[in-house]
């Protein structure tokens, strides 16, 4: 039991601890970020649209064993095939990211990835929200809310 709670206590502090990767365009509101990406998902599901295939991984063949006892006396259980495991793919996933990457840069945004800042800036900062893009600096980190909003803060 304490196990799972603290494999469940890694798990939900492990996106804490990412970079925060989005499209990036300084000087643009957040809410018109959003907007924009969703036009762009919105447009390369139309382009793109999923395209599942279903598919099976090889047999796999378990070769006849023989099993002896202290008396001596064997016996041979016969060979047998295990079925491949069976899952789906989106084949077109690949191509619908890359139409949202082409559709967001004809709108001027760039992919960024921001460090999470250190522990100690999380704690110093006050609590707020992004409304604006800021312009980057190589001291910029991100803090993620737990309303799914985040801060971009500018160090030093």
């Amino acid at each position: 039991m304490k196990t799972r709670f603290a494999t469940l206590l890694i798990m939900l502090a492990l996106p804490a601890c990412a970079p925060l990767t989005l499209y990036y365009k300084p000087g643009v509101p957040v809410e018109k970020l959003k907007r924009d990406t969703t036009a762009c998902q919105v447009q390369a599901l139309r382009d793109a649209p999923v395209a599942n295939q279903v598919r099976r991984t090889p047999p796999r063949y378990v070769p006849a064993r023989r099993v002896c006892n202290s008396a001596g006396s064997c016996s041979t259980t016969g060979g047998y095939y295990l079925p491949g495991e069976i899952y789906t793919v989106d084949v077109n996933a690949p191509l619908r990211k890359r139409v949202e990457d082409q559709c967001m840069a004809d709108l001027g945004y760039s992919p960024a990835s921001i460090p999470a800042c250190p522990q100690g800036i999380k704690q110093a900062a006050a609590p707020a929200a992004t409304a604006t893009l800021p312009r980057l600096t190589p001291k910029s980190c991100a803090i993620r809310n737990p309303d799914g909003t985040f801060q971009i803060v500018n160090q030093g």
